[in-house]
């Protein structure tokens, strides 16, 4: 059983009579699709993140989808992201008829390098997709310039950043459009698919709450924007989202307290241990470290009783779903070497002390072997 399932089910334990008693509060009310619970939490998440906007979906690949949409990304135009990313990225720009255009990652931080958008900037350029990956987020403030310069929009991925904040701006208020996934194993997640789009402009509000619902406007049946679809969050995962969000806080200083256990640790060792970005506070929804015999200390973390995972193994751009973007290998020479190094270590926030120094011995001993 991987270290993903554990944490679900821990927390899942721990907080069970309050995640029924929020299934309860919804079956009881009679309103399962459409209704009070999704906007109460739709309310709370943007007034979590100082915007006043935030729009329910069913999963976290839609609210990239019609994200993009909703800012005005469609087919012919291109879109700046990573390979460095989980599919649903790439997919999602896909999705919408654009094209994905990649630039490498920073060696350290694994996230996007910069520094090199401009040089894939074309007349076709729409939109620039940053990943704030593995619970910190991507330099903002330069991707902003540059994205004001070409007059292009900013939409980011916070599938993996709850929380995280880049000199003060949560992730997903800095943008156009923040995307946001609850898969049951995120910072905030739902005991199901679900995911959320937030921005602070009325139209791109407007637009999303159009295109999650078939593109209807306020005359039900009658479709007013094209490419809609049934996306909607239900009101039972939008109930226990909605009480997980008030101890999203913890959950963090809990990860970060495990991250500043395991940095201690190991850091004799010759792992090459996360860097936190200057403006970053780092969330940890992953704990991932890097080692050239990655896939030695995994085989042999296996004999510990010790699953450990990679995220990710193989870059978007090397995977042959997306050969017609034209991507050779070595292309993404960063990526594609991190990509044989990276791995994460058990991180969930009721991982316990003792599990934590089970981890900790078990690979040290593994690397003394090496």
């Amino acid at each position: 059983m991987t270290a993903y399932v554990w944490g679900y089910l821990n927390e899942y334990e721990k907080e069970r009579e309050d995640i029924l008693d929020a299934v309860d509060t919804v079956f009881k009310s009679g309103q399962l699709i459409w209704g009070p619970f999704v906007d109460s939490f739709e309310d709370e998440f943007a007034e979590y993140h100082g915007v006043p906007h935030c729009v329910g979906v069913d999963n976290g690949t839609n609210a990239l989808v019609l994200g993009l949409r909703a800012i005005g990304v469609g087919p012919g135009d291109e879109v700046i992201t990573v390979s460095n990313t989980a599919a649903p990225t790439v997919l999602a720009i896909d999705l919408v008829g654009a094209k994905p255009v990649f630039v490498d990652i920073d060696p350290d931080t694994y996230l996007m390098d910069v520094g090199q958008v401009g040089s894939v900037i074309t007349e076709r350029t729409r939109c620039i997709l940053p990943v704030h990956l593995y619970g910190q987020c991507v330099d903002m403030a330069p991707l902003q310039e540059v994205a004001a310069a070409h007059d292009l929009l900013i939409l980011e991925d916070c599938a993996q950043a709850h929380g995280a904040r880049y000199y003060g701006h949560i992730a997903g208020s800095i943008g156009n459009a923040g995307a946001f996934s609850f898969y049951p194993t995120k910072i905030l997640g739902a005991y199901g698919h679900a995911g959320a789009t937030i921005t602070s402009d009325p139209e791109v509000d407007a637009s999303l709450r159009r295109l999650r619902y078939y593109g209807m406007g306020r005359e039900r049946y009658y479709v007013v924007e094209p490419n809609g679809q049934n996306a909607r969050l239900d009101q039972v995962h939008a109930e226990i989202l909605r009480r997980k969000l008030t101890r999203l806080d913890d959950y963090i200083a809990a990860r970060q307290a495990i991250a500043a256990r395991y940095a201690e640790a190991l850091a004799d060792t010759e792992l090459v241990l996360p860097v936190t970005a200057p403006g970053n506070e780092h969330t940890y929804y992953l704990y991932v470290v890097r080692h050239p015999q990655r896939d030695r200390i995994i085989e042999a973390m296996k004999s510990h009783d010790i699953s450990l995972n990679v995220s990710y193994p193989w870059p978007a751009h090397t995977m042959t779903g997306f050969s017609h973007l034209g991507y050779e290998k070595g292309a993404l020479p960063v990526t594609e070497r991190l990509a044989d190094e990276i791995f994460s270590l058990p991180m969930y926030p009721s991982l316990t002390r003792q599990e934590q120094d089970r981890t900790i011995d078990a690979l040290r001993e593994t690397l003394a072997k090496l």
